[in-house]
């Protein structure tokens, strides 16, 4: 079981994202090193920027954990396409048409806050993101997949 949950709000552009992120941590709701904004970059591959600068939930870098929340494909910018897809492979709960329908929303200009929250404040966050114009939606991450995407982050450092 896992004690941790991403928030994912989805915004109109990265603009609005963008100043989501900071007024949510400005606001002290959710502390920039948990907070990430996910966009396509202009070769279409994700880009993941966090607002802090340490990493959470166990060392997972948030912006690791939100690239395993799109398709494999738009993950290579990020990091290692093998390295990304062996983590999807794993199982995150998350179905493929979630994560299909997740790139094809930022594919079409969007942008994605993502939270990673202890289950408590979870819905605190969400509720704060809806009202800073956001579409939400809420996903479990588990202890292992915390652990292995901290794994992966090492390695990638390497």
């Amino acid at each position: 079981m896992s004690n941790m949950t991403l928030v994912l709000s989805i915004f109109k552009d990265e603009a609005s994202a963008d100043t989501a992120a900071v007024s949510l941590n400005d606001s002290g709701v959710a502390h920039g090193d948990a907070i990430g904004i996910l966009v396509l970059n202009e070769k279409g591959e994700v880009r993941a920027d966090k607002l802090g600068k340490r990493s959470v939930g166990k060392g997972a870098g948030i912006g690791l954990v939100l690239a395993l929340f799109t398709p494999v494909g738009l993950g290579v910018g990020l990091i290692g396409g093998g390295l990304l897809g062996a983590l999807h492979h794993k199982g995150l709960g998350l179905e493929r048409a979630d994560r299909d329908r997740i790139g094809r929303e930022l594919a079409g200009g969007k942008a994605a806050v993502g939270v990673l929250a202890p289950v408590p404040e979870a819905g605190f966050v969400a509720d704060r993101l809806t009202k800073l114009g956001g579409s939400v939606e809420a996903h479990a991450v588990s202890d292992e997949v915390l652990e292995e995407a901290h794994t992966a982050a090492t390695a990638n450092e390497s």
